[in-house]
């Protein structure tokens, strides 16, 4: 998957946790990640708010970077993630599969 820290000047939406998604219109997403420590500065220092993922079944998205906080470790994040979309295409939740 490749990745990118993109400049935004949106300021990042907080996500509202839910343990089991139900209904119409949610989507499961999982993808692969990593980032470095390096590239990670670029968000403590302002210079980057949105991740640019692409998906393992080819889709693009955009998501918070501050989403990943709960997942940073001195090397960066890495690992495969699901992410939970609603119907508006809001993240709703992210969970570290690996």
């Amino acid at each position: 998957a490749k990745l990118a820290m993109l400049h935004d000047s949106e300021v990042c939406s907080e996500l509202s946790h839910l343990n089991n998604p139900q209904g119409p219109g949610y989507s499961i997403i999982d993808v692969d990640i990593a980032i470095s420590s390096a590239e990670l500065m670029k968000l403590y220092r302002g210079n980057a708010r949105q991740v640019v993922a692409e998906a393992r079944d080819g889709r693009v998205l955009r998501f918070p970077a501050l989403s990943l906080q709960p997942f940073i470790t001195r090397d960066g994040v890495r690992g495969r993630f699901r992410l939970i979309i609603d119907a508006n295409n809001k993240l709703m939740q992210i969970d570290k599969l690996a």
